[in-house]
Order: structure tokens, then sequence, then C-alpha cells
């Protein structure tokens, strides 16, 4: 086997690969001899026929095996003896007829081309200084949320006979559907709690309920939307027939202990304590995000390298997959396909860039993505995409698409990828100078600029 480097410019790599017709023999008969005693052939005792025999029947076939087999080794081989990484698949290129190659009259002679990864110092991480936004987490943000938390444990209470509904009442009703005075399917309920002004049901159902009494009996008329769920209704004019048990005034429960106790916790305190706390780790990712900003600015900032090229143009090619199927927004609107390109293209190259220096940077460094966490990830993934895929009418259980995960090298690198990214970036962060500067709650809340 002959690997000769043909041509290296900048990141561009070829090889020209020879293997000889006596290589690709010895291969062959080697790979008939580890077959031959399994193969019943007529006239011959089991194991028993020449492996010239075996070549007239089975060589052409297995040829092609071992040829697919060789450029696969000598792909990895050309690359990895000259302590090189490909960036993108080699791409082999036959010069040799592959017929007399595989009928053994041929040297089999190809080109395999590739782009490399590019190689590059990182900058010392412990060089960097930034600066990390927080804020402190105000009084009446855990008031408002709890709040929240009292009108989830809303309860309700019967306002008395004479008193006439309001929206957000619950009234407790019985009610019949009739399109041209025939009952239809799914219009018949009994004993059913409606919250007015909840959007329960359909467009005008509820408003004709406010101003009703304890007893009353209520005809609604109501149109189905255009759009409605089932077919035989849409755009149809109706007719309910509601009886009107009971109206019920809101209670919005207490902010006190006992509320906390609703929700499973000891005391009042104990329930602030837990909301003060959700906040603060929500208002923790929110600085950290501002903060991996300004990190991956000054990573980018501080390398320049060449970038392969297929790299790029098959992050820009998904960059711009999305951009066309998503409507464009004001600032974009004004702008024609290739300048927009050009500056998604800019994007695409930031992104290689900084995931090369993260890489490299992670590298060096050896950081790992621990086995544990990833399997959590991937089992995560998998129940999100079997949850989707059900959605989407298909039938496919959470174990299925794990089962997937599991075939797939490829798959799983693309769910190590962004933990391997947060390791790195925690990584730099602990050895980076961090000062943190205090700002308001609507700074924090503000988008960090620009693309990551």
């Amino acid at each position: 086997m002959e690997v000769i480097e043909k041509s290296a410019e900048g990141l561009d790599r070829k090889f020209q690969v020879k293997v000889s017709a006596e290589e690709l023999d010895k291969k062959l008969v080697t790979k008939l001899q580890e077959v031959k005693g399994r193969v019943h052939l007529k006239g011959f005792r089991k194991g028993k026929a020449p492996i010239s025999h075996l070549k007239k029947l089975y060589g052409k076939g297995m040829m092609s095996e071992i040829i697919q087999d060789i450029v696969t080794e000598t792909s990895q081989k050309a690359f990895s003896e000259r302590d090189l990484q490909p960036a993108t698949t080699p791409r082999p290129e036959l010069t040799s007829k592959i017929d007399d190659v595989i009928e053994g009259k041929a040297d089999l002679e190809y080109d395999l081309h590739a782009e490399i990864l590019p190689s590059f110092d990182p900058m010392d991480v412990s060089t960097l200084k930034l600066t990390r936004p927080v804020a402190e987490v105000p009084d009446t943000d855990v008031d408002e949320a709890l709040s929240k938390v009292a009108e989830q444990q809303l309860s309700y209470k019967a306002r008395g006979k004479t008193a006439k509904a309001k929206e957000k009442d619950q009234v407790l009703i019985d009610f019949v559907g009739k399109i041209d005075g025939v009952e239809f399917d799914g219009g018949k309920g009994e004993g059913f709690e409606l919250v007015l002004g909840s959007g329960q049901f359909i467009p005008g159902f509820e408003d004709q309920l406010i101003g009703a009494k304890t007893d009353d009996d209520v005809e609604v008329k109501v149109t189905f939307p255009e759009e409605y769920h089932a077919k035989d209704l849409a755009g149809k004019e109706a007719v309910f027939d509601v009886k009107v048990h009971e109206v019920r005034a809101p209670e919005e429960a207490a902010i006190d202990d006992e509320l906390a106790k609703k929700v499973g916790l000891e005391s009042l305190d104990d329930l602030q304590k837990r909301i003060r706390e959700r906040i603060e780790n929500e208002y923790k990712e929110l600085s950290r995000s501002h903060l991996k900003r300004t990190l991956l600015d000054k990573l980018d900032e501080a390398h320049d390298f060449e970038l392969p090229q297929g790299m790029v143009d098959g992050e820009f090619d998904q960059i711009w997959r999305q951009v066309e199927s998503t409507e464009r927004d004001e600032e974009d609107k004004d702008k024609t396909d290739d300048e927009l390109k050009e500056e998604y293209r800019k994007i695409a190259e930031r992104r290689v860039r900084l995931g090369l220096v993260l890489a490299e940077i992670g590298k060096r460094a050896d950081v790992k993505v621990p086995s544990e966490e990833l399997q959590q990830a991937i089992q995560r993934q998998a129940i999100q995409e079997a949850q989707y895929m059900q959605m989407q009418g298909q039938n496919i259980s959470p174990q299925e698409v794990l089962q997937f995960y599991q075939k797939n090298p490829q798959a799983i690198q693309q769910v190590r990828a962004p933990l391997f990214e947060e390791k790195v970036v925690d990584y730099i962060i602990e050895r980076a100078t961090v000062t943190d500067k205090t700002v308001s709650k609507e700074k924090l809340m503000e988008e960090p600029d620009g693309d990551l």
C-alpha cells in the first residue's frame, strides 16, 4: 500500500493511493480462506473446495467489499500518519478501471481529497478579563410570584340565588347543543364547571352567560369557527340550551402558612425562600449568558486562522435554510439575498472559528463530558423527540429513539457537542479574571448582543 501526498495548499490536501493487484489478491485469498469451511458446494466436501473455484464464484463480490474497506483504511492512514485531522469527510476519486481491479488485472489507484483542521495555538485563557452583570432579586419579584401561586390555588364560593354571574365567576351548568334542531356529538355536558372569560368554549358562548343567575335557563347562540377542529361543525350556527345550577365567586387563597402547605411546604417563610432561590437561579443563568457572550467575543477577537471552507459552507447552509423557512424581521426586510448571505456567512465563519477554538482549548485541557451526564442528556432528547413524533401522529416510543442514538455515533456526537462546549466555557471562566458588575433587573433581562 502506497500513499503519496500530491498537493498541500492551505488546508487542502490531496493524496494518491496505490494498492497493488498482488496485495488485493492476498486480501481476497485471506477472506476466502475464512469462509471456505462454511460453504457447501456441489461436487465438493464441506471445506474442500479449492480457492481458485471459490474465486470464480465469490471473487467479484468479495473484491468489491475489500476495495471499500481499503478506501476507508487508507483514508484514515493518510491523515493519521501525518498527524493531520480531516475537517470534512475525505473524498476518494478512482483513477484506475474498477472492473479491471475487481478482476485482478490492475492495481487499485485513486486520489483522496479533503480539508484538514487548522493548526493553531489558542490564547492563554488565564489572561482574559471578563465582566459579569449581576442583579439583586427585588422583593417585588418574590411578592409577584407569591401572588401567582395564590392565583393557582383559586377556589370558588356560591354567590347566592339572586347574584348575577360576572366575568371570572364560575358557573355550574348543564348544556345541550343543536344544529338545525338536531343534537350533535360532543355538544352535551352535565355538571360542567365553567369559568367565564377562560376561553374554554367557542367564542361568544361564555359572554352570553354573564348576568345569568342560579336556576336560569339560557339559550346561547354561537357560530363555530371556520378552522374548528371538527370539520362537520366548522362554520355552522348552533344553539345551546344551558341550565345554570349555581353561580360561584372566585376566592383567591390568602398568602399565609396554609397556602404554603397547599403546595407541599411547611410555612410561608419556606415558600418565600424557595421562590427567591428559583428567581436567583434564573438571574444566575442570565448572568452566565451575558458572561459567555463576552467570553466568546474576546475569543473571536484573539484568534485569526484559516478556516476549512467545507465546514463554513455546511454551517452557512444550515443557517440559510433556517432563514428561508422563517419570516424576515423588520431589520432584514429591505436587504437583498446577497446582502443577507454575506452577513450570515460571517456568522457561519464566527461559529466555525469559535467551535475550533473551544475544541482545541478543551482538548489541551483534557475536558471531558462524564458518560453518565451524556446518557442522561440522550435520554432527555429521546423522550422529547418521541413526544414530538407522537404529536405528529407517529407511533414511536422513547426506547426506539434511544436505540437509534445507541447505533449512531454521529447522533450521539450532536448531543455531546453542546455539553462539551459548556464544560470548556466553565473551564475558561474558572481561570479568567471575572469581575461582577451590579446592573438593573431590566438590563440583566436584555438579550445578549450578537450571535453565539
